[in-house]
């Protein structure tokens, strides 16, 4: 598997899952209904389980433009790698998306709040202010770079993979974001990846779901923008840190 192929099928398993989730509690009639934020903050945790255990010894398992960036930055990962990765997580989490679209496409033919709906496909702000909502995509990304850096030794690429012990090597990123979206995502519902929210949002806007209403492109620069600021910053800390890590 190459790393583009593997940061696709991660990244699209990450999605499918994550908004699999979200689909299960917000749309009508499902099984999951209302079921609540601990259930998709673990879901979502647990995603990144499956989306790392599967592209982590092929890719290194950035799936996520902010990590990509973030180890660019501190001179771990090749600039020239940066595009193909990105775009393969952007590809990947748009067919994600699509594939929660047929997955629950007979509860998004029920009558649902286009809020509901498009809340299936990416984040929108509890409290809309862009300052505030942009100051807690950077910190929430910030947390999951600065610690994902401890935990890799700030060494994700494909020759030097962080999963060791098979899967076991990938727990300790899903407890990272679980507790990220436990702690800090009550406010933006915690995008923390740029691809995360675009892929999504884009299939939100072409795909023919009754009652959809807009796709709120207003606020969707804050999920690009949030996170690779927060992961430049923390790659700018832990250089600042370890300064014989560069």
């Amino acid at each position: 598997m190459s790393p583009f192929i593997a940061e696709f099928i991660g990244t699209f398993l990450l999605i499918l899952l994550g908004d699999g989730v979200v689909a299960n509690v917000v749309l009508k009639d499902t099984k999951g209904n209302n079921s609540g934020w601990m259930v998709i903050t673990t879901a979502w945790g647990l995603a990144v389980f499956v989306g790392v255990t599967v592209a982590g010894p092929y890719s290194g398992a950035h799936l996520n433009p902010a990590v990509s960036i973030g180890l660019a930055i501190a001179g771990k990962f090749a600039w020239a790698l940066v595009l193909p990765y990105v775009t393969a997580q952007l590809l990947g989490a748009a067919a994600g998306a699509f594939f929660v679209w047929i997955m629950y496409r007979d509860h998004f033919n029920r009558d649902n709040p286009p809020a509901s709906i498009l809340a299936v496909f990416c984040t929108g702000p509890a409290i809309r202010n862009y300052t505030s909502n942009m100051i807690s995509e950077i910190i929430g990304t910030f947390v999951l770079v600065f610690t994902v850096f401890y935990i890799t030794g700030a060494e994700i690429t494909p020759q030097k993979t962080p999963i060791g012990l098979g899967s076991v090597g990938a727990i300790p990123v899903a407890f990272l974001v679980w507790v990220i979206g436990l702690s800090l995502g009550g406010t933006t519902g915690y995008a923390i990846n740029p691809v995360r929210d675009l892929g999504p949002r884009i299939m939100h806007a072409i795909l023919p779901i009754k009652g959809k209403g807009g796709s709120d492109w207003a606020y969707a620069w804050i999920p690009v923008a949030g996170p690779i600021i927060g992961a430049a910053i923390a790659a700018v800390v832990y250089l600042a840190l370890w300064p014989l890590a560069a």
